[in-house]
C-alpha cells in the first residue's frame, strides 16, 4: 500500500460527501492508504491575486505544515478549488522572504520548510495509477453511459498549475473511458459556471449554467461530471426551468461505483440499460 496524505477541505465533509466516499473506496482498491491530515482548516477557497497579501496564505500554508508534520512530501486533494489554492500557495512561499514572514506570524506552529507537492486526483490517476490499471480494477462497467466531462476554470487555469492542457484537456475523458463510459467533450466544458457570483448575481450564473447544460445535452450527455463542489452546486441548483435536466455528479461518485461502491445516483442512471448495471469484472480485485 502506498501512503498518501489527504486534505479533504470543507465541501467533502458536507455537500460533496458522495465524492469523497466514492473516491476513497476506489483509492483503497487501487493500493493507497489515505491518511487525512490532522487539524486541517479551510484552505481559503479563493487564491489571493495580491502579491503582498500574505495573510491569505496563512490558511493554506498551515495545512502544508500539517502534511510536513506527518513526514509526507505530498498531499492529495479532490476539490478543484482546494487544489488551486494549496498548489499556488505552496509556490508562492518558495520566496524566502515571504516564507520567513509567514512562519514568523505562525509562531505557535513548526516552521514550514517548503517542498510539499499538492496533487489532484486526476493527475494521480493519470500519472501514477495509469489508465490501464484503472480499467483492470473496474467491477461495474459504465458501458452505455454518455458522460459530459466538465472541467470549469481552476483545474486548467492558470496554465502553470493546470492538471492538463488548458486548451485541449483529455485527462477526465480518459478516466471515463477507462471506467467503460463514453466521454462527451462538449464546447463549454472549460467555461466558467459563474462561481461565487451565485451569491450576489444569480442571474449571471443561471445564464452560464443554461449554456453549459445545453451544450452538454447537445452532445448527447446522460450526465455531467465535475470535480468542483461549487461547479456542481451551480450546475445542479442554479438551473432555470427551461434548462436541460441532465444530472450533475462528482467524478468520485462515478469512479467509486465503477470500482464497486454503492452509489444510488449511478444505479438510477443505468437503470434500464441492458447489462450495464450488473457487475462486470475486467480483471483485478473483486
Amino acid at each position: 500500500m502506498k501512503r498518501l496524505a489527504y486534505f479533504p477541505g470543507c465541501a467533502m465533509k458536507d455537500q460533496a460527501r458522495a465524492d469523497e466516499a466514492g473516491t476513497l473506496h476506489a483509492l483503497a482498491l487501487l493500493g493507497y492508504e489515505i491518511a487525512e491530515i490532522p487539524r486541517w482548516n479551510c484552505c481559503g477557497t479563493v487564491y489571493s491575486l495580491a502579491q503582498d497579501d500574505l495573510m491569505r496564505h496563512v490558511g493554506p500554508v498551515r495545512n502544508l505544515v500539517r502534511v510536513q508534520g506527518m513526514g509526507e512530501r505530498r498531499v492529495l486533494t479532490l476539490c478543484a478549488m482546494c487544489y488551486g489554492t494549496l498548489a499556488r500557495s505552496a509556490r508562492f512561499v518558495q520566496d524566502p522572504e515571504r516564507l520567513q514572514r509567514i512562519n514568523a506570524f505562525m509562531d505557535t506552529e513548526d516552521d514550514f520548510r517548503g517542498g510539499i507537492e499538492v496533487v489532484h486526483l486526476l493527475t494521480l490517476l493519470r500519472d501514477e495509477v495509469g489508465y490501464e490499471k484503472l480499467a483492470a480494477r473496474v467491477k461495474r462497467s459504465l458501458d452505455g453511459l454518455r458522460i459530459a466531462t466538465y472541467y470549469g476554470c481552476v483545474l486548467l487555469r492558470p496554465r502553470e498549475f493546470a492538471v492538463d492542457d488548458p486548451d485541449r484537456p483529455e485527462v477526465m475523458e480518459r478516466v471515463v473511458e477507462a471506467l467503460g463510459g463514453t466521454p462527451v467533450a462538449f464546447p463549454e466544458r472549460t467555461e466558467c459556471c459563474g462561481a461565487y457570483l451565485t451569491v450576489g448575481r444569480k442571474d449571471i450564473v443561471e445564464e452560464r449554467v443554461e449554456r453549459i447544460l445545453r451544450s452538454a445535452r447537445g452532445g448527447g450527455a446522460d450526465v455531467v461530471v465535475t470535480t468542483c463542489p461549487l461547479c456542481q452546486f451551480n450546475l445542479a441548483e442554479r438551473r432555470l426551468p427551461q434548462a436541460p435536466s441532465v444530472p450533475v455528479l462528482y467524478l468520485g461518485q462515478v469512479l467509486g461505483w465503477a470500482l464497486g461502491a454503492e452509489e444510488p445516483a449511478i444505479a438510477d442512471l443505468l437503470a434500464g440499460r441492458p447489462g450495464a448495471s450488473e457487475p462486470v469484472c475486467s480483471g483485478g480485485a473483486r
